[in-house]
């Protein structure tokens, strides 16, 4: 188990390091090609493949380049079994505050996100 914990860790790293490099290859790496990527904040329903989803984060200005404080931060991870877990994590970009659910599952012996379901909050500038 500790071992789990270990790898996801790493890959929520990698996570976070992709969001605030706008580092696709390392999105890639944290990402399962077939991840799902959602939030009801947006209207109507904002759904996107990684496919849809790479090229925005590619065409970004990079929280990094604009020397932003960063705002990562693992708030709990659950292990559902040997192949699936869990992780609540916040991250910040800009003025908005994302509480991110993600789902990972093992497959081949690797953890990746599957699926990232998120909330967006406004912050005042």
């Amino acid at each position: 188990m500790t071992q789990a914990l270990n790898d996801i860790c790493a890959v929520l790293q990698d996570y976070f390091d992709a969001l605030y490099f706008c580092d696709v290859d390392k999105l890639q790496s944290a990402f399962h090609p077939r991840a799902i990527y959602a939030t009801a904040d947006e209207t109507p329903l904002l759904y996107r493949t990684m496919e849809d989803y790479v090229p925005i984060v590619a065409a970004r200005q990079s929280p990094a380049s604009r020397n932003e404080v960063r705002g990562d931060h693992i708030d709990a991870i659950d292990l559902a079994g040997e192949n699936t877990a869990f992780a609540r994590v916040r991250c910040s970009i800009g003025q908005r505050d994302f509480v991110d659910f993600l789902t990972l599952v093992r497959t081949d012996g690797r953890w990746r996100i599957i699926a990232k379901v998120f909330q967006i909050i406004e912050r005042q500038p």
